[in-house]
């Protein structure tokens, strides 16, 4: 995961909602969001090639999603970050206790951001700085730099969620709401962060959506509660140049398990 909305109590329709790219090459092996195999009670997307994942959602409200940190240096670490997901998803560790004790492995992963919680709250922590972060009522916004650090492309997610959160009818409708994923407005090269990767590559990386031919936007989810109680997981996924690749939605009732609604 690339880029992440996390908005709390912002939306009548969803107390809790998640909007998500994952960024990745597109030759690596991924599964689309489906049950997982350790808990059917689970869905979410699978990296086939380290066994993690980017975002999950679980029938009795538990949710996990992370982002890689961009350093400019090329990172390797024994974990793969998409593990922290996994490994949050299949356990029962409140969601801050989680995260407090993650801080003395953070070395172990990829450089991440991590966002976490369940139906008492919502958690984040960093690699970056290590700290552990209450995420309140309102809309917070994550991408590759560190945590509260604003990126031309979060800012935009932020203020066109906000724009459709404040318009009726229609606020709560999922596929507005993921087509606010598909943005490929270009930043102009002045608002770009200097992350150390050149500004060519600032300049691919710097749009909502990112298309390209080996590397880009893979899957675009939105991760709710309603208001009712239910949860639902939609995802879209993509190929190379942003070619339609499928798209899935699974609902659950609380600790009722999730069945699939569409399928494409």
């Amino acid at each position: 995961m690339c880029l992440l909305l996390i908005a709390i109590d912002a939306t009548p329709e969803f107390p809790l909602l998640l909007l998500g790219n994952r960024d990745e090459f597109h030759a690596r092996a991924s599964s689309a969001a489906q049950p997982w195999v350790e808990n059917a009670h689970v869905v979410g997307g699978r990296d086939l090639v380290a066994g993690g994942s980017w975002l999950a959602l679980r029938d009795d409200g538990r949710f996990a999603a992370v982002t890689n940190l961009r350093t400019g240096v090329p990172a390797t670490a024994p974990r793969s970050r998409g593990w922290l997901v996994r490994d949050f998803m299949l356990g029962d560790a409140e969601p801050a206790a989680f995260l407090d004790a993650l801080r003395a492995d953070t070395g172990d992963y990829g450089p991440f951001n991590l966002v976490v919680g369940d139906r008492s709250g919502a958690f984040a922590l960093g690699s970056a700085d290590g700290d552990v972060w209450t995420l309140g009522a309102g809309v917070h916004v994550i991408s590759n730099g560190a945590i509260g650090v604003h990126w031309p492309k979060t800012e935009r997610l932020r203020r066109r969620f906000v724009e459709a959160a404040g318009t009726r009818p229609g606020a709560g409708d999922e596929t507005r709401l993921l087509d606010l994923l598909m943005d490929e407005v270009q930043p102009s090269d002045e608002l770009l962060p200097d992350t150390g990767i050149g500004l060519d590559l600032e300049r691919r990386l710097a749009p909502i959506f990112i298309r390209g031919e080996k590397y880009g936007t893979r899957a675009g989810t939105l991760a709710a509660r309603r208001a009712d109680g239910a949860l639902i997981l939609r995802e879209r996924r993509f190929g190379p140049d942003e070619s339609a690749q499928g798209e899935a939605r699974w609902q659950a009732s609380p600790r009722a398990g999730f069945a699939e609604t569409m399928e494409s």
